[in-house]
């Protein structure tokens, strides 16, 4: 089983639309979406948490996405060919719980995405690709733990005398930056370091 993750330093950088033109390039792969994301508003029963007198703790939830036409993200990768999509919400501190409420629905697939920064505390990923939009201002601590683990980037814009306050420019300037726009198609670049790192070593080129 591979791994891909492909996070992002803020919410509405296009990881999903990422997610999305990869599964498009990479038809063949038959990939399993997850998405990972937390929350604390379900409890164990259920119901609303937060009530007075309420002790219960938020829940692991684990849902399977089976409508293409939805509007949802977990919609979207269907439609774009994932061959299975789940959404795993998880409440602080319970990732580890999640995972192995996960496990056994990944059995038989072969390439696996997880849309996610905190599922990388856990797993370890083949492939870790970041977006990163310089239009937008905010940048998630999940996003700065994460940097060490990181592949390559994938900037919204140019990154050119870009600054987050408390993110050095050394960090993207150390290790490959492909600069997809929104709505642009995945550059070639890119496309060869997902073949190398993900598909080479599985099925390697035959001569």
């Amino acid at each position: 089983m591979r791994y891909l993750v492909v996070c992002g330093h803020a919410r509405g950088v296009g990881k999903t639309t990422l997610v999305v033109d990869i599964i498009k390039a990479f038809p063949e792969a038959g990939w399993t979406v997850v998405k990972v994301s937390p929350h604390g508003h379900e409890t164990q029963t259920g119901q609303p948490a937060g009530r007075k007198g309420d002790v219960s703790r938020p829940r692991v939830v684990l849902q399977e996405e089976r409508d293409k036409r939805g509007r949802s993200g977990s919609s979207r990768v269907l439609a774009a060919g994932a061959r299975r999509s789940f959404w795993l919400r998880t409440p602080e501190g319970s990732l580890l719980e999640g995972m192995r409420k996960l496990r056994p629905k990944l059995e038989g697939s072969e390439y696996v995405v997880f849309e996610s920064n905190a599922v990388l505390e856990v797993v370890g990923a083949h492939l870790c690709l970041m977006v990163l939009d310089p239009a937008t201002r905010d940048f998630k601590e999940s996003a700065r733990k994460n940097f060490e683990r990181v592949d390559a980037f994938v900037a919204r814009g140019s990154l050119a005398g870009m600054q987050w306050e408390g993110v050095p420019e050394a960090i993207w300037a150390s290790k490959p930056v492909f600069e997809q726009r929104l709505g642009e198609p995945l550059p070639e670049g890119l496309l060869l370091l997902i073949r190398n790192r993900l598909f080479a070593a599985v099925h390697p080129p035959t001569t």
